[in-house]
């Protein structure tokens, strides 16, 4: 019998995980995808999200339909460096003396 049982292979979040969050008062699916980080992985929750859902849904003892999906965000783009190159003040920090001779 299998001692881990792995609902999200993406951030490696178990079944014990979603448990121990609903024991926490996490019960909500949003709430327990902010505690765990289940939904975060490559996957956005394409995945997961409906092994997560009926899991809950049995640790909650409620019906799985009544469960909503959570809210689904695209992660954000990355700035490209050399947008930052190009900006003399991003080459400084706060500490640095002033090359005038000031500090």
């Amino acid at each position: 019998m299998a001692t881990k049982i792995v609902v999200c292979r993406c951030e490696d979040v178990t079944l014990a995980d979603l448990e121990h969050s609903a024991a926490r008062g996490y019960r909500d699916i949003e709430e327990v995808k902010r505690y765990t980080g289940f939904g975060t992985g490559p996957c956005q929750g394409k995945e997961c999200l409906g092994v997560v859902a009926a899991a809950l849904a049995k640790i909650n003892a409620q019906d799985p339909s009544t469960i909503p999906p959570f809210t689904s965000r695209p992660p954000l783009a990355p700035t490209p460096i050399k947008i930052l190159a190009r900006d003399p003040a991003a080459h400084r920090f706060a500490d640095d003396q002033d090359e005038e001779g000031g500090a």
